[in-house]
This record gives structure tokens, C-alpha cells and sequence, in this order.
């Protein structure tokens, strides 16, 4: 049975979620709250699988407590239910480590399906959504490309090559201590911690040779 916490400011919104979430065979609503604060409260008391969040909450915000929920319970996965679909809303609450964001008028087909699949450690979008954070995803990696310098770009494609750092100092001119300097330069900018991720990233963002 799949374990939920529903927050919501307003109670006709909380007593139509529980009585339709009721009527799902597999999921059951443990805890209710009406704000943000609430919401942390009850997930450190009830440990629920599924936090269904709205944004607009007064005392703090959906987006406010889902960064502290998933601090405090990283283990619950949170899915924003909401009004607001636009695009500003969908990148902060997934940033602040949002499951998932699904607006309010979805229907019970697709409330049960995102629960389910929150659960299960999926991630569960509504198609705006999922077009706001592949464009979000997009644009970030275009700033990114821009903000490396042109021997930052050499190294990353080498990376992307394959190449370790001694081949990769051989093959442009330089130390290999210039070359650890450029690759911890170029993970903190792309937002990588290792060199897969560096390779997989020039790979997305087409630096690397066909």
C-alpha cells in the first residue's frame, strides 16, 4: 500500500483528494496538512511514500517545503499538484528536489498513475511540465558552452575522446597540472563532478566529433 500525505491550504481541495485517493485500492492517505510547515511536521512524524504538494500555501510555500522535506526525508518523494504551470514554478519546485509535478486538472486516472509512479522512484510530469524542464535543461547548456573558453572546449573534447590527462597535455602543448586546472574549471561550470559526466555533457551539447 502506498502511503501518502496531502497538503493543501484549502479543506474542500483536502476532503476531495482524500476521498478520491480513498477509492484507489493501493494507495491510502495517512496525513493531511494545510501549510508548508505542517507538511514537514507530518512527514517526520508519519514517513510517508508520497507527499502531494501544493505551491501556494501560506507560512511557507510548497517549494520551500519540499526542499526541506526531501532534507529531512530524502526518502519520500514529493509531487507538486498544482494550479500554476509556468515554467519559472515547474524549474524551482524540481530543483528543490521535486519527484514530480502534475496540475490540478488531471484526472483520477492520472492522479493514481503519478502516485504510483512517484513511488516507485519515477518522475512523473505533467507535458508542460516536461517541456519546461527540457528547455530549462537545454538553455542551461547552451550558457554553459558559452561560458567555457576555447581551451576549456579542447580539454572537454578530449575528455569526451577519451584521452587521460597526461595524453591530453601531450596532445595540446601543456602540463598536466594546467590540464587538472582546466578540468575542475569545466565541472564547476557545466555542473559535473567526474569525468563521465564531463563526456556525457559534451556528448549532449555537441562538442564532440561525429
Amino acid at each position: 500500500m502506498i502511503r501518502v500525505l496531502i497538503v493543501d491550504d484549502h479543506e474542500v481541495v483536502l476532503a476531495g483528494l482524500r476521498q478520491l485517493i480513498d477509492g484507489f485500492e493501493d494507495v491510502e492517505v495517512i496525513e493531511s496538512a494545510t501549510d508548508g510547515l505542517q507538511a514537514i511536521e507530518a512527514c517526520a512524524s508519519t514517513t510517508p511514500d508520497v507527499v502531494l504538494l501544493d505551491l501556494e500555501m501560506p507560512n511557507m510555500d510548497g517549494i520551500e517545503a519540499t526542499r526541506a522535506i526531501k532534507t529531512s526525508s530524502p526518502a519520500t518523494n514529493v509531487v507538486v499538484f498544482t494550479y500554476f504551470s509556468d515554467r519559472a514554478r515547474i524549474v524551482q519546485a524540481l530543483d528543490a528536489g521535486a519527484t514530480g509535478y502534475l496540475l490540478k486538472d488531471a484526472d483520477p486516472r492520472e492522479l493514481h498513475s503519478a502516485i504510483k509512479a512517484a513511488a516507485e522512484g519515477g518522475v512523473p510530469l505533467h507535458p508542460t511540465a516536461a517541456a519546461a524542464m527540457l528547455e530549462e535543461r537545454s538553455e542551461a547548456g547552451t550558457r554553459a558552452h558559452s561560458e567555457l573558453s576555447p581551451r576549456e572546449q579542447e580539454v572537454l573534447v578530449l575528455v569526451g575522446d577519451g584521452l587521460a590527462n597526461k595524453q591530453i597535455a601531450r596532445r595540446l602543448g601543456i602540463s598536466e597540472k594546467t590540464v587538472k586546472t582546466h578540468l575542475t574549471k569545466i565541472f564547476q561550470t557545466i555542473g559535473v563532478t567526474d569525468r563521465t559526466q564531463a563526456a556525457l555533457w559534451a556528448e549532449r551539447n555537441g562538442l564532440l566529433r561525429p
